[in-house]
């Protein structure tokens, strides 16, 4: 099947911004360092497991300083129940480190000096300034992936690529918000396994329920 032309994704991001106008990260965060905390702990987890052990977590290590003091067989424990914990508490810790050693504490805004950080890649710097500064970075997650591929907006062999893409052929005014638009719509509507085509609010606007690829 061939990809939505022009036409037809302005007509799908219209309709997907009327289903979903103002989208916000379903992950609870304090300040800026639990915000990229919460984001590194997501990879392969979910929101709501992230958050059920975030809100223990935030309350004792909420700042770099903290999370140091905290130490990472302490962290392990506070996060054992997320997928990966092993890895990403001693990612936790080594960031907190670069960021007290060399960034004063603060998370630093530059998306090149971002991704210098521990346990913070592309999709991760991509998210954290998006929901952070609300700039139009657009994170590609297993969602964002997924539609991209299933629904035809672009296609990549990898997030890297499909979020080059997606940053080409969006319209400027909805890169701030669509990365989270279609985290909304993959999670509770377009699912991996099941999509709920029949009830689909974006049905009418979508090629591939037309065309029968879903």
């Amino acid at each position: 099947m061939a990809l939505m032309k022009k036409n037809e994704l302005k007509l799908f991001l219209d309709k997907l911004f009327e289903v979903y106008p103002n989208p916000r990260c379903e992950l609870n965060y304090i300040n800026h360092f639990t915000l990229l905390v919460a984001i590194i702990l997501s990879a392969q987890s979910t929101d709501k497991g992230v958050n059920k052990v975030t809100e223990k977590l935030f309350p004792v290590a909420s700042t770099p300083e903290e999370m140091l003091l905290l130490g990472e067989e302490r962290l392990k424990q506070y996060i054992r129940s997320i997928n990966y914990f092993n890895n990403k508490a001693k990612s936790i810790i080594k960031l907190a480190h670069q960021l007290i050693e060399n960034f004063n504490g603060q998370i630093p805004t530059d998306f090149e000096t971002l991704k210098t950080l521990s346990g913070v890649g592309q999709k991760t710097a991509s998210v954290f300034l998006n929901v952070a500064y609300h700039a139009p970075f657009i994170g590609v997650d297993t969602h964002v992936f997924r539609l991209c591929h299933r629904l035809n907006i672009c296609k990549g062999k990898d997030p890297s690529a499909v979020q080059e893409k997606l940053q080409k052929i969006i319209p400027a005014s909805y890169q701030p918000d669509v990365a989270l638009a279609l985290v909304f719509h993959g999670r509770y509507v377009c699912t991996a396994k099941r999509p709920k085509c029949a009830t689909c609010p974006l049905k009418d606007v979508c090629t591939a329920i037309e065309n029968k690829e879903i």
